[in-house]
């Protein structure tokens, strides 16, 4: 038995925390991810990140539960999944030449003993400048319709970009590894 849940649905996060080849189950939490009237997006992915693993934890207080949310900011305005094309069009055409900041927060739990690490990762993509047929023929390759953004940077979203800014890449597709990592090191699990 596992003594990790990651409290998320997503396949992102999943293939995420199987690179560590460590035991761990998936629950969705299914909370309401509604953001707060006038919430400002680091508050707002850090609440949802919180709430996600004290919700698992309900159900499950000797466990260490991984909450982990992740937004993405164009210009201070929270862009979700686009869910359909028309929406991804009207996203990446916003996006196009501009910077984008993708938030991704995490919280680490264990409701038994009360111990628990929370915090937010910042990654800035810069969009170079793009036309209508290139976004239109990448949401043909990729169909990101369930990707914060429109924006899938492990696949073909990279060619999208003018440049990356952020100290873990895997912050952008929805899980930082490097400090998960040292976060499970700090509870006591033992990494490869």
């Amino acid at each position: 038995m596992s003594q990790l849940i990651l409290a998320s649905s997503s396949p992102y996060r999943k293939e995420l925390l199987s690179r560590f080849a460590i035991p761990f189950e998936c629950i969705s939490p299914d909370v309401d991810e509604s953001q707060i009237e006038n919430e400002p997006p680091e508050l707002y992915v850090s609440r949802l990140a919180k709430v996600k693993a004290q919700k698992i934890g309900q159900d499950h207080p000797e466990k260490l539960i991984i909450g982990s949310d992740q937004c993405c900011v164009n210009a201070g305005i929270i862009l979700g999944k686009p869910k359909d094309r028309d929406n991804a069009i009207d996203q990446l055409l916003n996006a196009s030449g501009n910077t984008i900041n993708f938030l991704t927060a995490v919280c680490i739990y264990h409701p038994q003993s009360k111990w628990i690490q929370e915090w937010t990762d910042a990654f800035s993509v810069e969009f170079r400048d793009l036309t209508q047929e290139e976004i239109e023929r990448y949401l043909d390759a990729e169909e990101p319709y369930n990707c914060a953004g429109s924006f899938k940077s492990e696949r073909l979203g990279v060619t999208l970009c003018k440049s990356m800014q952020g100290d873990d890449p895997t912050s952008l597709i929805g899980l930082p590894l490097i400090k998960v990592a040292q976060s499970l090191r700090d509870f006591g699990l033992n990494l490869p």
